[in-house]
């Protein structure tokens, strides 16, 4: 095998495939299932222009931010931000537990999206369609939290797939 294979590392091929990466993830699913209704419910293009001057400082400011620390230190977020500066470790954390909460919220609609997935493909299509379909599935206490892990189970494998 050659050398340049064997020590080849997973990653991305050029800068642009890193930057669509981490600003497909900064958006997320959450500003996408959102955003129309926000838009609309607060005053659409003032919204807009508010949205947009806030993504380009603070969020372009914060993902180049750490990009930065993590390649100057090449350690991960928890250690990076103690090692800039004695004191700071809890930035790191912060940036550990804010993915971890948000990764409840993808779950939670990952299962609503897995539910109707099903659904569909059963052929039941047209129950679902039906106004009370959707309040009675959230409401129910069992099967949005038996959807929300499954989703989590299927994006867990996957993960382990790919690695």
């Amino acid at each position: 095998m050659d050398e340049k294979k064997k020590s080849k590392k997973g990653g991305f091929s050029g800068q642009l495939g890193f930057v669509m990466a981490a600003a497909g993830s900064a958006v997320g699913v959450g500003n996408i299932w959102r955003f129309p209704y926000l838009a609309a419910k607060d005053g659409g293009g003032v919204f807009l222009i508010i949205y947009l001057i806030l993504v380009l400082t603070f969020g372009f400011t914060l993902l180049t931010n750490d990009i930065g620390i993590g390649r100057k230190t090449q350690k991960s977020s928890i250690q990076a931000y103690d090692q800039v500066k004695r004191g700071w470790g809890f930035l790191g954390k912060i940036t550990f537990a804010v993915p971890a909460i948000i990764m409840t919220y993808y779950a939670v609609i990952g299962g609503w999206i897995l539910k109707y997935i099903i659904v569909y493909l059963t052929g039941a299509g047209k129950a679902a369609a039906a106004d009370t379909y959707f309040t009675s599935f959230i409401t129910a206490p069992i099967s949005p939290v038996v959807y929300g892990l499954i989703f989590m189970l299927l994006t867990i494998g996957d993960r382990i797939s790919r690695s």
